[in-house]
């Protein structure tokens, strides 16, 4: 190894260090004000816009729903109409977020969509790039969207099974609870197996970039003192919830459009039963 590359690698393995070790401002990001002094203010100015690590449109955990009207007109339905609507309308929902994004560019491709670097890295790429490791940052980011186009398609079938085997219980909770009742049912009912079933699939693109190995060594000491998310502490970890996230989002914008427009669904039973939830 020359002197140039042992001078690169030792500035990227600073960058992480400090971007790791540094207190977290909030449970999302690093103070990048206080990391630009400590790296000797080598990082110029802030972030792009748009680079949060969080996944589009969440709502904030534990914020109610505002309830949706039309409930005498639901009422008037019966449960097999209610039920039968619903899960049509939300296996539609799953259809166009898995084919959406379970291809090539689905999540690349998109600004919406994109998976962006966990936070420590987006703290430290300026500075990497300086020291001429942007390639690297740039070829993580690219495996980790991959990675998640790659995992998605396995959702499909689990998905699918939820929409079966949902209670008429849970159908009108989901239509008189607003617009993220249906994202809430699919995380409880297949948040725990989707994770399991795309962690080995991330891995095989990730594990293809060295950047990866050295953020997982930092960040998983770091988690260990609080100083990053749990969900964080490796890159794996992070892609599976980061994709998870939008494909929850993605079934949730879908069912949204057509609490919004029922008129515009392609099933008679789906309009009947929305359009009673929209009082019309």
């Amino acid at each position: 190894m020359n002197r140039w590359e042992g001078a690169r690698r030792a500035c990227l393995f600073g960058a992480l260090g400090a971007a790791c070790a540094w207190p977290a401002a909030s449970a999302w990001s690093f103070d990048l004000g206080s990391l630009q002094k400590q790296l000797g203010g080598a990082l110029p100015g802030g972030l792009p816009g748009g680079l949060a690590g969080s996944a589009p449109g969440n709502a904030s955990p534990g914020t109610a729903a505002a309830p949706v009207g039309g409930g005498a007109q639901l009422g008037a339905l019966s449960d097999s109409q209610v039920g039968q609507g619903l899960k049509d309308a939300l296996g539609r929902g799953v259809d166009v977020a898995v084919s959406t994004l379970g291809r090539r560019d689905g999540f690349w491709g998109s600004p919406q969509w994109r998976i962006p670097l966990p936070p420590a890295l987006q703290q430290a790429s300026s500075l990497m790039r300086m020291a001429g490791l942007g390639a690297q940052a740039d070829a993580l980011q690219l495996a980790m969207n991959r990675a998640a186009e790659a995992a998605v398609p396995e959702a499909r079938s689990l998905l699918v099974s939820a929409v079966r085997q949902m209670s008429i219980t849970d159908a009108k909770n989901i239509l008189t609870g607003g617009d993220h009742a249906a994202t809430d049912y699919f995380r409880s009912k297949t948040q725990a197996q989707l994770q399991r079933s795309f962690l080995p699939i991330v891995h095989q693109q990730t594990r293809k970039v060295g950047l990866a190995q050295t953020y997982d060594r930092y960040a998983s000491e770091a988690s260990r003192f609080g100083l990053v998310r749990q969900d964080q502490a490796s890159i794996d970890q992070y892609v599976t919830q980061q994709a998870l996230d939008r494909l929850y989002q993605a079934i949730g914008d879908e069912e949204k459009s057509i609490r919004s427009d029922p008129a515009a669904a392609g099933s008679a039973l789906v309009r009947k039963v929305f359009g009673a939830v929209r009082g019309g």
